[in-house]
Protein backbone atom coordinates (compact mmCIF):
# COMPACT_ATOMS: atom_id res chain seq x y z
CA UNK A 1 0.00 0.00 0.00
CA UNK A 2 2.80 2.30 0.79
CA UNK A 3 5.08 1.64 -2.37
CA UNK A 4 5.97 5.12 -3.33
CA UNK A 5 7.15 6.59 0.15
CA UNK A 6 7.99 4.96 2.88
CA UNK A 7 6.10 5.03 5.55
CA UNK A 8 7.67 7.21 8.93
CA UNK A 9 7.72 4.35 11.44
CA UNK A 10 9.46 6.10 13.92
CA UNK A 11 6.66 8.70 14.59
CA UNK A 12 5.82 8.54 18.82
CA UNK A 13 2.84 7.95 19.76
CA UNK A 14 2.11 8.79 24.08
CA UNK A 15 -1.09 7.42 25.20
CA UNK A 16 -2.57 6.57 28.13
CA UNK A 17 -5.90 4.62 29.16
CA UNK A 18 -8.64 6.01 30.92
CA UNK A 19 -8.63 5.54 34.45
CA UNK A 20 -5.31 4.25 34.68
CA UNK A 21 -2.08 7.14 35.42
CA UNK A 22 0.55 5.30 33.75
CA UNK A 23 2.00 6.89 30.88
CA UNK A 24 2.82 4.86 27.53
CA UNK A 25 5.10 5.90 24.60
CA UNK A 26 5.46 3.63 21.50
CA UNK A 27 5.28 4.57 17.45
CA UNK A 28 2.31 5.20 14.93
CA UNK A 29 2.29 2.75 12.61
CA UNK A 30 -0.75 3.72 10.29
CA UNK A 31 -3.54 5.72 9.88
CA UNK A 32 -6.76 4.08 8.45
CA UNK A 33 -10.44 5.10 8.02
CA UNK A 34 -11.86 6.06 11.29
CA UNK A 35 -8.79 5.25 13.68
CA UNK A 36 -4.88 4.66 13.37
CA UNK A 37 -2.55 1.18 14.35
CA UNK A 38 0.81 1.40 16.93
CA UNK A 39 2.36 -1.00 17.99
CA UNK A 40 2.87 -1.43 21.71
CA UNK A 41 4.66 -3.20 24.28
CA UNK A 42 2.03 -4.73 26.38
CA UNK A 43 -2.03 -5.63 25.49
CA UNK A 44 -4.31 -3.27 25.39
CA UNK A 45 -8.24 -4.56 26.84
CA UNK A 46 -10.56 -4.28 23.83
CA UNK A 47 -13.15 -1.41 24.44
CA UNK A 48 -10.51 0.53 26.58
CA UNK A 49 -11.01 4.14 25.81
CA UNK A 50 -7.17 5.49 25.17
CA UNK A 51 -6.12 9.33 25.27
CA UNK A 52 -3.44 9.77 22.27
CA UNK A 53 -0.76 12.49 21.75
CA UNK A 54 1.69 12.15 19.47
CA UNK A 55 4.50 15.11 19.81
CA UNK A 56 5.99 16.34 16.66
CA UNK A 57 4.66 19.77 16.23
CA UNK A 58 3.41 22.39 18.33
CA UNK A 59 0.62 21.74 19.36
CA UNK A 60 0.40 18.67 20.03
CA UNK A 61 -2.11 16.50 18.19
CA UNK A 62 -4.56 15.32 20.38
CA UNK A 63 -6.87 12.43 20.37
CA UNK A 64 -9.40 10.34 22.39
CA UNK A 65 -10.20 6.29 20.83
CA UNK A 66 -11.44 3.05 21.77
CA UNK A 67 -9.08 0.07 21.54
CA UNK A 68 -11.01 -1.91 18.82
CA UNK A 69 -8.28 -4.83 18.18
CA UNK A 70 -4.62 -6.19 19.87
CA UNK A 71 -3.25 -8.72 17.93
CA UNK A 72 0.19 -10.02 18.80
CA UNK A 73 3.35 -9.75 16.88
CA UNK A 74 6.32 -11.47 17.76
CA UNK A 75 7.09 -10.19 21.17
CA UNK A 76 4.94 -6.97 20.87
CA UNK A 77 1.45 -6.14 19.68
CA UNK A 78 -0.48 -4.39 17.38
CA UNK A 79 -3.21 -2.28 18.34
CA UNK A 80 -5.87 -0.70 16.14
CA UNK A 81 -7.60 2.48 17.59
CA UNK A 82 -11.10 3.87 16.52
CA UNK A 83 -11.54 7.74 17.11
CA UNK A 84 -14.44 8.82 18.66
CA UNK A 85 -14.41 12.42 17.57
CA UNK A 86 -14.95 11.79 13.36
CA UNK A 87 -12.94 14.99 12.17
CA UNK A 88 -9.77 13.10 14.27
CA UNK A 89 -9.60 11.07 11.05
CA UNK A 90 -8.61 14.26 8.86
CA UNK A 91 -5.99 15.65 11.81
CA UNK A 92 -4.31 12.74 12.07
CA UNK A 93 -3.56 11.82 8.83
CA UNK A 94 -2.17 15.99 8.99
CA UNK A 95 -0.10 15.23 11.49
CA UNK A 96 1.23 11.82 9.23
CA UNK A 97 1.89 13.84 6.26
CA UNK A 98 3.87 16.15 8.49
CA UNK A 99 5.66 13.36 9.80
CA UNK A 100 6.46 12.33 5.77
CA UNK A 101 7.96 15.73 5.57
CA UNK A 102 10.14 16.11 8.69
CA UNK A 103 11.26 12.43 7.39
CA UNK A 104 12.25 13.60 4.18
CA UNK A 105 13.85 16.56 5.54
CA UNK A 106 16.60 14.36 7.60
CA UNK A 107 16.89 11.73 4.65
CA UNK A 108 17.49 14.60 2.06
CA UNK A 109 20.36 15.80 5.41
CA UNK A 110 21.84 12.18 5.55
CA UNK A 111 21.74 11.44 1.83
CA UNK A 112 22.63 15.10 0.13
CA UNK A 113 23.95 16.78 2.62
CA UNK A 114 21.17 19.73 2.44
CA UNK A 115 19.60 21.23 4.76
CA UNK A 116 16.58 22.10 4.21
CA UNK A 117 14.02 24.33 5.82
CA UNK A 118 10.78 23.13 7.19
CA UNK A 119 8.85 25.42 3.99
CA UNK A 120 11.58 23.62 1.81
CA UNK A 121 11.30 20.36 2.11
CA UNK A 122 7.57 20.24 2.62
CA UNK A 123 7.46 22.37 -0.75
CA UNK A 124 9.81 19.36 -1.91
CA UNK A 125 7.85 16.53 -0.81
CA UNK A 126 4.62 17.70 -1.69
CA UNK A 127 5.71 18.18 -5.26
CA UNK A 128 7.47 14.78 -5.19
CA UNK A 129 5.30 12.77 -2.98
CA UNK A 130 1.51 14.67 -2.43
CA UNK A 131 0.17 12.76 -5.25
CA UNK A 132 1.19 9.38 -3.74
CA UNK A 133 0.19 9.89 -0.62
CA UNK A 134 -2.58 7.15 0.87
CA UNK A 135 -5.92 8.21 0.29
CA UNK A 136 -9.17 6.94 2.09
CA UNK A 137 -11.02 4.84 0.13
Amino acid sequence: MREFIRHPSDIPIHYNLENVVAHRKDYLHDVSHGGLSFRSEICLKLGSVINISIPIREPVFQAEGIVVWCHKNEDQYDVGVEFIETEMEYRVRMVEQVCYIEQYKQEVLKKEGRQLTGKQAAIEWITKYAKDFPREE
